[in-house]
């Protein structure tokens, strides 16, 4: 066997195995089927220090195959990225609902991250009949809903709203990093890592930060003054 056809070989396995892998990630929608339209519900940045909650609701079709669909925090930018442009492309409905900061403020985290959901599923083009979560059960909403622990890796309809929500969140991220300088929010996305944690600490918040999310830290910072 030459290596090219070695190569040809490895790439052929490598695609069977992905096949597989998301077959398997098809078992609820299969499961749940026979009650209608199915639709994922995932969100990002329920822990951030800065910035939105958003969430994605994201209706396939039966038979829609898009590779190495998986848990947007197993995936690198770029692959994020691409497949965020084919979901948009071959999705029958996406909705995506954004909750601000002074929303999360003002009702909390729990609160803000349902109302992103409702709002997510309120802007689908077509009306699901089941909602398959990312572990949670949304109030308000009449539709079946079935609450699936790390629903992100075992099912491709959450896996595509995971990959929508972030790569909406990282861009709004990214935009409000030349607005608000200082923060990194480019490369954090609003979650407290040191550089963010001691940028706050100098400069103060800024308008996206929130207040509710920095008490400890202000806090530390006044008795640091003392």
């Amino acid at each position: 066997m030459t290596k090219k056809e070695e190569r040809l070989q490895k790439q052929q396995k490598k695609l069977q195995e992905e096949l597989i892998r998301l077959d398997g990630m098809k078992h609820y929608e299969r499961m749940y089927q026979s009650y209608g339209i199915l639709c994922g519900i995932d969100e990002v940045g329920r822990g951030p220090l800065a910035g939105p909650v958003v969430a994605s609701a994201v209706i396939l079709s039966e038979d829609i195959e898009i590779l190495y669909l998986n848990d947007s925090k197993k995936l690198t930018q770029r692959r994020r990225e691409l497949l965020y442009d084919e979901i948009m492309e071959k999705a029958l409905a996406v909705g995506v609902g954004v909750i601000s900061h002074q929303r999360i403020d003002e009702i909390n985290i729990l609160q803000a991250t349902y109302e992103a959901m409702q709002e997510a599923v309120a802007k689908l083009a077509i009306v699901p009949d089941v909602l398959l979560n990312d572990a949670v059960t949304i109030p308000k909403l009449t539709q079946k809903q079935v609450p699936i622990v790390k629903g992100d890796a075992k099912s491709i309809s959450i896996a595509a709203a995971s990959i929508i929500a972030k790569v909406t969140r990282d861009r709004m991220m990214e935009a409000y990093d030349s607005k608000y300088p200082g923060y990194h929010f480019a490369s954090n996305k609003g979650y407290g890592s040191k550089v963010h944690i001691e940028a706050i600490k100098e400069l103060g918040p800024c308008e996206i930060h929130r207040r509710t999310f920095l008490r400890n830290i202000l806090e530390e910072k006044t008795d640091d003054d003392k």
